[in-house]
């Protein structure tokens, strides 16, 4: 089966759906991952309409654009972050998505309760095991800072829904550890991988376009190829943070992103 590859609406995180649409296509991806986070990137809002989500599929003819996922991170240590995950997967559902990205705390993820969050993924990997969607849990945050501290996490939670969605900058920001000295940690795992650079260290926001940082995607891809890795990537620029930079240049990284994965098998 071949890897596909995406691009994350997050690239263009305080641009309008329309333009990162048509930047992604005309970078050259032919999939999306659908930015649908409260207070962060909501390129398509929780509480959408009907009529909405029918714009946002008309969106995804006009630009021949295929919708393999949807990032639907909401605060799964509370009861209002699960209200909201519920949200995220009926989404999905409304969108014929099989796979939703989510994280222990959200987008903020400060400080993560674990008990608390052990309350409520039960009941969302229920939900979504009734619509046949995996969760892939985010690289992100302080419980799950690297693939090595996620392992025992999913293997107490125990459900074949739940999986792993490995990030290849978050793991440096959040868990100080190089990609290519983690993932092989979490392999068994996987269903999603952001392919993110990192110009950065631990704490250091600094997510440029792929070949502009220090992430070894070349040894990275090899290491997945050779496990047998098979699922989706998906590329995730967020630059140095706010202010985000302007259309033009979010559509440049977005086509150097591309056209670097293409010289390493992927497109």
């Amino acid at each position: 089966m071949k890897n596909i590859l995406a691009a994350s609406t997050n690239c263009y995180h305080t641009h309008t759906i329309e333009e990162a649409l048509a930047g992604i296509a005309k970078a050259g991806f032919k999939n999306l991952e659908l930015g649908a986070v409260r207070g962060w990137t909501e390129h398509l809002s929780l509480d959408a309409t009907d009529q909405e989500v029918a714009h946002f599929k008309d969106l995804l003819k006009q630009y021949d654009l295929a919708l393999p996922s949807v990032a639907g991170h909401t605060d799964l240590t509370t009861r209002e972050g699960l209200a909201d995950g519920i949200k995220a997967l009926n989404l999905c559902q409304k969108l014929g998505v099989h796979l939703m990205i989510t994280s222990v705390g959200g987008h903020a993820s400060k400080e993560e309760n674990k008990a608390a969050f052990m309350k409520q993924i039960y009941e969302l990997s229920d939900r979504a095991a009734d619509h046949d969607i995996t969760l892939a849990l985010e690289i992100h945050g302080d419980i799950m800072a690297s693939g090595a501290l996620s392992l025992p996490l999913l293997q107490e939670i125990g459900r074949d829904n739940v999986k792993v969605n490995y990030d290849t900058a978050n793991c440096v920001f959040y868990g100080g550890v190089e990609a290519v000295d983690d993932i092989q940690t979490i392999l068994s795992y996987l269903a999603y991988v952001h392919l993110k650079d990192t110009a950065g260290s631990k704490g250091v926001w600094n997510f440029p376009a792929i070949g502009e940082g220090h992430v070894d995607f070349a040894r990275l891809l090899k290491i997945l190829d050779d496990a047998g890795y098979q699922g989706p990537y998906c590329v995730e620029i967020e630059f140095q943070g706010a202010p985000f930079p302007p259309t033009a240049e979010v559509d440049r990284a977005a086509k150097t992103s591309y056209e670097a994965l293409k010289k390493l098998g992927l497109q």
